[in-house]
C-alpha cells in the first residue's frame, strides 16, 4: 500500500492480513537476552520436554512483538498512527516453536472519535495465525490514528 490510512477512510469490518514469516531460534535467544526471561521454558530443550509443551517454545511478547512489526510492514498508518492506547485481552493460545511460521489478521471492530478533532480511535482486532491455520494468539489493539482533514 503506497499511501497510509487516516482515520476518516477505515470502516468497521476491514480486514488485512500482513506477510508472513518464521520465528527463528536466533530471535528467541536474543529475546531472552533483552528482556531477561530465561525461563527455561524458552531456553532449555531438557526441561522443556519434560513439559505439556514437548519442547521449547517462544516466548508469548517475543510473538506479540513480531505480529506488530508484521502490522508495521504493511505501510498501512505510516505516518498516520499517534499510538498505541491499550493492548486489550491477549491469550496465548497455542504455542510457537522455532521453525514456525507466523502471519497477523487485523480486523477493525471499532472507531471513535476523540474530543480533539485532529484523531481518532481505533480498536483493530488481531489474530496470529501459524501455518498450519491455528490461532495462536490473538486479541485488541486499541491505537489513536490521524485525521485526514480535522474540522478546526
Amino acid at each position: 500500500m503506497s499511501e497510509p490510512l487516516y482515520f476518516d477512510d477505515l470502516d468497521v469490518g476491514m480486514q488485512w492480513t500482513s506477510g508472513r514469516r518464521a520465528v527463528t531460534e536466533a530471535e528467541i535467544v536474543l529475546f531472552a537476552g533483552v528482556s531477561g526471561d530465561f525461563n527455561p521454558l524458552h531456553t532449555d530443550e531438557v526441561f522443556a520436554a519434560d513439559t505439556p509443551y514437548g519442547g521449547r517454545i517462544a516466548h508469548g511478547a517475543l510473538v506479540l512483538a513480531i505480529a506488530t512489526g508484521l502490522r508495521q510492514q504493511m505501510g498501512l498508518f505510516n505516518r498516520t498512527l499517534r499510538g498505541l492506547l491499550e493492548i486489550r485481552s491477549w491469550p496465548f493460545l497455542a504455542p510457537v516453536r522455532a521453525g514456525d511460521t507466523v502471519e497477523a489478521v487485523t480486523t477493525i471492530t471499532e472507531l471513535r472519535p476523540t474530543r480533539k478533532s485532529d484523531r481518532g480511535v481505533v480498536v483493530q482486532r488481531v489474530d496470529v495465525n501459524n501455518h498450519q491455520g491455528e490461532t495462536v494468539q490473538s486479541g485488541e489493539l486499541v491505537t489513536l490514528v490521524q485525521v485526514r482533514d480535522p474540522k478546526s
